[in-house]
């Protein structure tokens, strides 16, 4: 029905509404509110003929013309099948943190139809950024195979801790077991072969860091292989890419990709730029020609806010923990970078201390962390992505997701197959 707000929507909509409220306060803010909660950004840009900045600026308070208020409601009137084009297939998002693998898969026709996301942050930023009428599940370890709806292409990053070189490392020394004996996130891998088996959908991909291949040498990564061909029956590829092909930071991650028959889908398809971008791409130019958006940026020239600078005791802390490992031959320290560089992976520990990517500031000034915006633009999200959780948990989030312009060629270069794929 129109005008009724989706479920998963209802907590972003009341938000958005209370910020609206206090910044434009007049006839015009149930209308777009209504609209906004049943619509994405994205979704709505694409109905009215405008850009994701105009409905963007709308969002913060920017001047609704008398047209464009008529439009949104006729658009409220009308059903969402009506307006939005025909989804080529469904898919199902898991372990979907805030959502960066769900924009890729969108961009090549794709409509989500169900979602597990166990941690509330990440719930939380994801219905602020998706007008879904369904709401995130949460621990997939409780969801029921058969109460999953129908679907064509599953996605799914499972928790890469255990099989990291960071996560095996911590593991180690605290002697926790690593890699599938790590009951709580190592066997997660299990839920999705448990869901696939189930629903047996056309296609997948499977996201997880570059170490999954060479942990417990190999042994763990042959487990995999073995249950989605041999158990589950797939046609399976994967290959390591490293997203400074498409943004200015390496971060090597695996993509494992399985069809439920037999394609031609090879990798030599996948279309990598060969020009890399820097990091002065998504820095804030702090020149003015970019709106101010606070807590980040502050004034008419939308200047860094002075907070993401790091103090005197955490500047000369990092400095001797360099220089000390440094002299034991071991290469810890921090990353310090500029805008004509390529920075290190982002992490979720970025909250920290910003050790592994820090901006330089001049010769005789402290360094500066990232704004929560520029880690967002490092990882590929439109700058249309709201923000609404705090620098440490959105640190977090960032830290935790996907390149999305990575995961969007690699389900460009899948699409021609999973499409041959259901129509057998």
């Amino acid at each position: 029905m129109s005008g009724i707000i989706p479920v998963g929507a209802s907590r972003a909509f009341d938000r958005h509404k209370e910020q609206r409220n206090r910044m434009t306060p007049n006839s015009l803010l149930s209308t777009l509110d209504l609209a906004r909660a049943k619509y994405s950004q994205s979704e709505l840009a694409k109905i009215l003929g405008v850009s994701t900045k105009t409905i963007s600026r709308w969002d913060a308070g920017g001047p609704v013309t008398r047209i464009q208020e008529l439009a949104l409601q006729q658009i409220l009137s009308l059903p969402r099948q009506t307006l939005l084009p025909k989804a080529s297939f469904r898919f199902i998002d898991l372990f979907a943190g805030i959502g960066g693998t769900r924009l890729g898969i969108e961009s090549i026709g794709g409509q989500c139809v169900w979602t597990s996301e166990w941690d509330a942050y990440s719930q939380k930023s994801y219905t602020n950024n998706f007008a879904d009428d369904h709401a995130p599940f949460g621990d997939i370890r409780s969801a029921q195979a058969t109460d999953i709806p129908d679907f064509d292409f599953l996605v799914g990053g499972f928790p890469c801790q255990p099989f990291s070189i960071a996560g095996v490392s911590k593991k180690k020394s605290l002697g926790t077991p690593h890699g599938f004996e790590c009951k709580t996130q190592g066997t997660l891998f299990f839920e999705v072969a448990r869901i696939i088996k189930h629903h047996r959908p056309a296609a997948f991909v499977l996201e997880n860091v570059k170490n999954l291949i060479s942990h417990r040498k190999g042994e763990t990564f042959k487990v995999i292989l073995e249950t989605l061909q041999e158990e589950l029956g797939y046609e399976v590829h994967f290959k390591i890419i490293d997203a400074a092909h498409f943004v200015p930071q390496h971060r090597e991650r695996i993509f494992i990709v399985g069809f439920r028959s037999e394609t031609k889908f090879t990798w030599d398809d996948l279309k990598l730029p060969n020009t890399r971008t820097t990091l002065s791409s998504i820095l804030h130019p702090q020149d003015g020609s970019e709106d101010s958006e606070m807590p980040f940026t502050t004034g008419a020239k939308a200047k860094v806010n002075p907070k993401y600078v790091l103090t005197d005791k955490l500047w000369d802390y990092l400095q001797r923990y360099a220089e000390k490992h440094k002299a034991r031959g071991n290469g810890f320290g921090f990353g310090l970078v500029g805008p004509a560089d390529t920075a290190r992976t982002l992490s979720a520990r970025y909250y920290k201390d910003g050790s592994e990517i820090l901006i330089r500031r001049g010769p005789r000034s402290n360094p500066r962390r990232l704004t929560p915006r520029e880690c967002a633009r490092l990882m590929g999200f439109p700058d249309s992505w709201r923000i609404p959780v705090s620098d440490t948990q959105a640190y977090r989030q960032f830290g935790n997701s996907v390149v999305v312009p990575v995961v969007q060629a690699v389900a460009q270069t899948m699409r021609p197959h999973l499409m041959k794929v259901l129509k057998k």
